[in-house]
């Protein structure tokens, strides 16, 4: 017994010694976007601020401001669009198969692992040729494809355990295919929609490949406009930092409010996938 309280208290100690390593990148940045730009220097790194200087913050704001309205007409739709997609193939891939279904499931997670890079001259000369290269639409149109293949995967896992006899009941009541995904299935996967959006989400928003190079300026992310927050010449640290935890701010609370329902969702899937 007291070799278990032991081994506890080590482990405990052990994962605080990581909490405290893994925060403290954090620490400097939050120190460094509320000191002056005269007070920034690796001598002073650690040191806390003799007064607290917010100016950074707003710096950052007036020039991320459109780009960070940017980043939010990209994240929803493509995050809702990508939603809806993907649970419609769930829905299809795991409860009504067909000849080939698990061929073309097969061929859908192949593009999870497509590298970026690989595509983008094709990509870059396809959204010109439909008009939609440096727009906002052209983007969520790519991450919405890009993100199908894990979207369907985690649906179709979450939806592998629904009794088939819940769907054959649906049926004798009367349901057809969308009767039966919208007042069985949808009520069924709230869990799996927060899931497959958190992961969205956070992937869209901070995504740098695509949004550099199929956007310019007026039209780019945040996650672009902060790498062109620094200057040519002198680096306002303290604007950067500020910037940085803005930028982070939204993804920072989405996981702070749906953290639970995202693990209690990552376990269901697993368990009846």
């Amino acid at each position: 017994m007291r070799g278990e309280r032991v081994k506890r208290t080590l482990l405990y100690l052990l994962l605080c010694a990581l909490a405290v390593l893994f925060l403290i990148p954090i620490y400097v940045v939050v120190l460094t976007s509320v000191k002056g730009l005269d007070s920034i220097t690796l001598e002073k790194m650690w040191d806390w601020p003799t007064k607290f200087d917010f100016s950074g913050y707003k710096i950052a704001f007036e020039k991320l401001a459109p780009n960070l309205a940017n980043s939010f007409l990209l994240v929803i739709p493509a995050t809702l669009l990508s939603a809806f997609l993907g649970s419609m193939n769930g829905y299809i891939l795991s409860k009504w198969t067909f000849k080939g279904s698990n061929m073309l499931f097969a061929l859908m997670l192949f593009g999870m692992f497509i590298p970026y890079q690989s595509i983008l001259i094709p990509l870059i000369q396809f959204m010109q040729s439909i008009n939609l290269y440096n727009s906002l639409a052209g983007l969520i149109l790519v991450h919405v494809v890009y993100g199908l293949p894990i979207c369907t995967l985690m649906f179709r896992n979450f939806y592998v355990g629904i009794p088939t006899e819940l769907l054959e009941a649906a049926k004798i009541d009367g349901n057809g295919f969308f009767g039966i995904y919208r007042h069985v299935i949808v009520p069924l996967s709230v869990t799996g929609f927060v899931v497959v959006g958190i992961w969205q989400f956070t992937n869209i928003w901070n995504e740098f490949l695509f949004a550099v190079t199929l956007t310019t300026q007026k039209q780019q992310p945040i996650m672009v406009a902060l790498q062109n927050l620094s200057g040519s010449q002198i680096v306002q640290w303290n604007v950067q930092m500020a910037g940085a935890l803005l930028a982070a701010l939204p993804t920072l609370l989405v996981y702070i409010f749906l953290s639970r329902y995202f693990i209690r969702g990552l376990l269901a899937g697993s368990i009846k996938g």
